[in-house]
């Protein structure tokens, strides 16, 4: 399945394959104080093509990943694990009619008292998720 999104001002257009409609929520305080909120987001392996990356920022968050953002009007693009060249997008920027679903929420363990999703999802804790990612290396 294929998907297509922009960024608010229109500077940076996406277009990603995505292997299956599974939505993750990321709690992680990262994700939160980049976001603001969990981070929603989509798994697009190495997929992703990007149409200007002269507008795109990439912020080195980690050993391991970086956060990739419209220069001009600071859209969330990606999130993108370095070793494996596996890109997450952030649900919202993605205009798609699939039937997504909420599956999984990580960083769990960090994740603030004052919201609760009502979805049944698989939940991991940082050190699950850091453990599942050096066995897939």
């Amino acid at each position: 399945m294929k998907a297509e999104g922009k960024c608010l001002c229109g500077a940076v257009e996406v277009e990603v394959g995505l292997p299956n409609t599974e939505v993750a929520a990321c709690h992680c305080s990262m994700c939160r104080n980049w976001s603001g909120s969990p981070m929603l987001a989509m798994d697009a392996g190495d997929s992703m093509k990007i149409s200007d990356e002269s507008s795109v920022v990439r912020y080195q968050s980690s050993d391991w990943a970086q956060r990739g953002f419209c220069s001009t009007c600071g859209t969330h693009l990606f999130y993108l694990l370095v070793p494996a060249n596996q890109y997450h997008v952030p649900v919202g920027l993605l205009q798609t009619d699939a039937d997504l679903k909420l599956t999984h929420q990580i960083f769990i363990e960090e994740k603030p008292s004052f919201y609760e999703f009502s979805n049944k999802t698989e939940n991991m804790t940082g050190a699950e998720v850091f453990a599942h990612f050096e066995g897939e290396q």
